[in-house]
């Protein structure tokens, strides 16, 4: 699989583990099923061969459809299923943050010098990293940090985008295509995995979820869909806020990956 893009493989494995059952908890605090997580998955990468353009000029631009436009859309559904303002907010400045983070990594720091310290670092790991671990510490639920993660490598073509037409320079701009693609998918797989893996293991550090005291609002508007437990309870929500049941509260819906 030698020079095969590196998101085409990452977008793959996890259409595997999607297949077998391994993405079940995931893919329910992302509020999306089996089917619709592997339909995304094939769009993206047919998408990603598809350019449509958008200006054209001293910039041409255009938007590619698997690296833009899915997971813009696929974000603003994300989004749109959050369960509070507070989250929405959260999501909102995570997202900030982690493409002013990339752009000043792009700009200031990776700059293309000759001799630059940095410049050895490869872009393509680099955004990723940062992205997604920026997303995860301010966005804090797999959601959040999800949607910070790609939009906030994405916007760093759009960063460039203004640069060049700001100055009048000539030039072309995909946004979401070419490496740019396999930076969001990689930001936003690791972001989430973050969010899964250090979530987990805090609260099982801490011996299960702190949930008193916390907004009813919060916790149900981030329930797992499709769930409800033995006596009809509040199902947990995706923040590491309120934090997840613990493992010997769940009951077996929740033990066979919370699908219905």
């Amino acid at each position: 699989m030698a020079g095969f893009p590196i998101g085409m493989i990452a977008l793959l494995v996890v259409s595997i583990l999607i297949y077998f059952g391994l993405a079940q908890r995931i893919l329910d605090r992302m509020r999306l099923t089996d089917k619709a997580a592997l339909a995304i998955i094939a769009a993206m990468i047919i998408g990603s061969f598809i350019d449509i353009p958008v200006t054209t000029g001293t910039v041409d631009t255009s938007i590619n459809v698997g690296g833009g436009v899915i997971p813009v859309l696929l974000a603003l559904y994300v989004l749109l299923r959050a369960g509070t303002s507070k989250e929405w907010i959260r999501t909102i400045a995570a997202t900030a943050a982690t493409g002013a983070a990339i752009w000043f990594i792009g700009s200031r720091i990776m700059t293309g010098d000759p001799g630059a310290p940095f410049d050895v670092l490869d872009p393509l790991y680099v955004y990723p990293i940062v992205g997604g671990g920026i997303a995860y510490l301010l966005g804090r639920s797999r959601r959040a940090a999800f949607i910070a993660a790609t939009l906030g490598v994405l916007s760093l073509d759009i960063s460039n985008y203004f640069y060049l037409t700001s100055r009048g320079i000539g030039g072309t701009v995909s946004l979401g295509g070419a490496g740019a693609f396999d930076a969001i998918v990689l930001a936003g797989l690791i972001a989430v995995l973050l969010a899964e893996v250090v979530g987990e293991s805090r609260e099982r550090l801490q011996g299960g979820p702190v949930t008193e005291g916390r907004p009813e609002e919060l916790v149900r508007g981030l329930r797992k869909p499709g769930l409800d437990t033995k006596d009809g309870a509040e199902q947990q929500p995706d923040t590491e806020e309120t934090g997840k049941k613990a493992a010997g509260q769940r009951d077996d819906g929740e033990r066979s990956g919370g699908r219905e």
